[in-house]
């Protein structure tokens, strides 16, 4: 269990998604039971559950609108309960992002994206921060580098993130009295997860991936993979001094 608490659980949202999987992986690996959350994708959750238990630790998996802050506090409470505690929380979880100019967005959609994202992450923070405390344990969130350098038609991905940051950046300030270390990944364009959606949906073509890939500086892409690994960095005691930062997993994009 090197870097983790021997006693409690990793708590991960969007454990169906390619980041959330990854990071719950890779977190099996370092000897951590792991909860993950899914919204619909029952199907790739299980696979995420079977791939930790086959690196021989224990999985759960549960369904849950994290909008619902009834349900998102019992869900954290009743995984709490069951496992001896929660010592590490990652939100991986996020809606399908529409990249459109601000000027095509209608509120509704700006609205319903930051309270699946922002106000879902809220939720899960709000549940977790006592069961946290008692275990000097940590957050990590997934954010973007584009709250640094804008991207043009990314203020779906880029609005919510901005909130989570500042949220987890409070948390950091408020909660390492009581040892809880709370920090962020900036997830840059990666080659899986939502990748191939958007290429479908026409956000991504050649142009767009070859500008994207000019304006980082090492001219290339990363993979979910990459993401995990600075996350489980950052959750472990490894980043015992580390509290209140974003770090960019972009290939030097945010420059």
């Amino acid at each position: 269990m090197a870097g983790f608490p021997a006693e409690g659980v990793a708590f991960v949202t969007g454990g169906s998604g390619g980041i959330g999987a990854a990071v719950a992986r890779k977190l099996a690996g370092e000897g951590v039971d792991v909860v993950v959350t899914f919204n619909r994708n029952a199907d790739a959750a299980q696979k995420t559950v079977a791939a930790v238990e086959a690196a021989g630790q224990k999985a759960d998996a549960i369904q849950l609108d994290l909008r619902d802050e009834a349900a998102v506090a019992a869900a954290i409470a009743g995984v709490a309960a069951r496992h001896g505690g929660i010592h590490t929380l990652v939100t991986a979880h996020g809606p399908f992002i529409h990249m459109r100019h601000i000027s095509r967005i209608e509120p509704r959609l700006f609205r319903e994206t930051i309270e699946a994202d922002s106000f879902g992450a809220y939720n899960v923070y709000h549940a977790a921060l006592p069961h946290l405390r008692k275990a000097r344990g940590a957050i990590v969130a997934m954010a973007t580098p584009a709250i640094r350098r804008y991207a043009v038609k990314d203020v779906l991905s880029v609005a919510p993130k901005a909130v989570i940051e500042a949220v987890v950046r409070g948390i950091a300030a408020e909660e390492g009295r009581f040892g809880v270390r709370a920090n962020c990944v900036g997830v840059g364009l990666l080659t899986d997860g939502m990748y191939q959606a958007l290429v479908d949906d026409g956000a991504f073509d050649e142009r767009f991936l070859e500008l994207s890939k000019q304006n980082a500086a090492l001219r290339d892409f990363g993979n979910s993979e990459d993401i995990a690994d600075a996350a489980v960095f950052l959750a472990s005691s490894r980043a015992r001094m580390i509290t209140g930062q974003t770090l960019m997993v972009d290939g030097g994009y945010a420059l």
